[in-house]
């Protein structure tokens, strides 16, 4: 995983996590690699690890079992609030991107659909 030196590393665990269950790469109630295959796997320290693995229990994004690990909660109405919450931080972003070119609301919906229907001719979804 590549980490944008701006941002805290464990921060970008936190969103890597939550792009994975988001694609079902890690399913509800799906076990969570351990801290220490999580480090090596991102190249990173454990006690960064640990911090955002914390951060997602608290968030009751992930289950601590003692003795067993962290799970992926089967809450259907946290991952759906971990869905929308993940796409409105992205569209926000969009959003301020866009105004800081001093492009009107209507005209981001415009280039938005010219988007998104010559994306759909080119992938025929």
């Amino acid at each position: 995983m590549k980490f944008n030196d701006k941002i805290p590393i464990y921060y970008q665990i936190k969103q890597y996590i939550y792009r994975e269950i988001i694609i079902n790469n890690l399913q509800p109630g799906q076990k969570v690699p351990a801290v220490r295959q999580l480090a090596v796997t991102l190249t990173v320290n454990a006690n960064t690890i640990q911090r955002a693995l914390r951060e997602l229990i608290n968030e009751k994004v992930l289950i601590s079992r003692r003795g067993k690990g962290n799970f992926v909660t089967t809450d259907a109405e946290t991952l759906t609030n971990l869905k929308r919450n993940v796409v409105e931080d992205q569209v926000s972003n969009l959003y301020d991107q866009l105004a800081a070119l001093k492009i009107t609301p209507d005209e981001m919906l415009k280039y938005l659909n010219n988007y998104i229907n010559s994306r759909k001719e080119v992938h025929h979804d």
